[in-house]
């Protein structure tokens, strides 16, 4: 379930310009909890939340109904968005994501592979604005968890200036030439404000 945030319109007719983010749906489950009176039920959603452009963030959200579960996680989405560093469409270097039993491995890939992955990876990586990735899914498939690990190995993306330091030498001595340039050229549009989200 793919949902699109629009422009709102003010009160007095006027645009919001408040910025415009890729809101995707990943899971709605429903849960029940056994009382005195009878069965209670409730539904937890789990959200992803991207500009398209780099920044992301996942959510998750219970209430007595669906829509509100869905607001609630989009609000803790918003909260929990950060910057995923990128060359061009794709990641800087290889890396796996962890949490609990399950385990997410992210791979750089050359313009035009498109985003090889399935379920919450999927979701959370095109909410991102990645479009060029390769991944694959390596313990338990707990949408839960793969969304977690997903956004854990995103958080561990290093760019090229902070390996370098660590180890002593320049961005071109580590980094292909090639991952080096989109690298360089995705931060420069950030910095002049031209990161919006890509068609």
């Amino acid at each position: 379930m793919d949902l699109t945030s629009r422009p709102r319109r003010r009160r007095d007719g006027s645009l919001d310009s408040a910025p415009q983010f890729d809101e995707r749906v990943i899971e709605i489950n429903r849960v029940s909890k056994v009382s005195k009176g009878g069965r209670r039920f409730s539904f937890t959603a789990l959200v992803a939340l991207g500009d398209g452009a780099g920044r992301v963030g996942i959510g998750y959200g219970k209430a007595k109904e669906v829509p509100t579960a869905i607001q609630k996680a989009i609000e803790s989405a918003r909260k929990s968005m950060f910057t995923v560093p990128m060359a061009g469409t794709t990641l800087i270097h290889r890396v796996i994501g962890q949490q609990g039993a399950s385990k997410v491995l992210l791979k750089p890939a050359a313009p035009g592979t498109g985003v090889i992955a399935g379920g919450a990876v999927r979701q959370i990586l095109e909410a991102a604005g990645i479009r060029d990735v390769l991944t694959k899914s390596l313990g338990a498939p707990t949408h839960l968890n793969v969304a977690k690990a997903t956004i854990d190995g995103l958080k561990a993306q290093r760019r090229p200036e902070e390996v370098a330091k660590a180890r002593g030498k320049t961005p071109e001595e580590i980094t292909p030439p090639g991952l080096l340039a989109s690298y360089r050229s995705t931060e420069m549009m950030r910095a002049s404000g031209g990161g919006g989200r890509r068609s």
